[in-house]
């Protein structure tokens, strides 16, 4: 363990390397024109559109986690600059479906390359993107994400 760990909780050492490895996605996508955030948009959708009908910005939401009002701003804004379309979905009109377009697809492919590059680079120190320790690494985190949060812990403490 690091000097900088001692006596550090798990959250606040997930809090840090979580900003750490933003800043550095963010550096990393800037020449692209992205910002983590929106990578965090394309990259999901690239992911989705391959799994089958363009979804929605609901379905975005759940699956990047992010609040669906901000999913809806950051899909105006890469709309706008030409990388995202965004359509009313016709068997819901309060749906809207979401799909990258040509120059999205090809700005989302080079932002996954550096993004991956950046990942090897970020991971080294458990082995790379491709070892065991970063596949039980990333285990633990997704058990750590699919664990429910309580409505309100402070109830339940007394």
């Amino acid at each position: 363990m690091s000097s900088t760990s001692e006596g550090e909780t798990p959250g606040y050492l997930v809090w840090r390397l979580s900003t750490k490895w933003r800043v550095a996605v963010d550096r990393a996508v800037a020449p692209l024109g992205l910002t983590h955030a929106q990578y965090a948009l394309v990259a999901s959708l690239h992911g989705m559109r391959r799994a089958g009908p363009r979804p929605s910005q609901r379905q975005l939401a759940d699956r990047t986690g992010l609040e669906p009002l901000y999913v809806s701003k950051l899909a105006r804004a890469l709309e706008t600059a030409g990388l995202l379309e965004r359509t009313r979905d016709p068997q819901d009109p309060r749906a809207v479906r979401l799909a990258l377009t040509e120059e999205g697809s090809d700005v989302t492919r080079r932002a996954i390359k550096v993004v991956q590059r950046l990942l090897q680079q970020l991971l080294e120190p458990l082995g790379g993107l491709d070892s065991e320790r970063t596949r039980d690494f990333t285990r633990e985190l997704a058990l750590l994400l699919d664990t429910p949060l309580h409505a309100d812990p402070e109830k339940e403490q007394s």
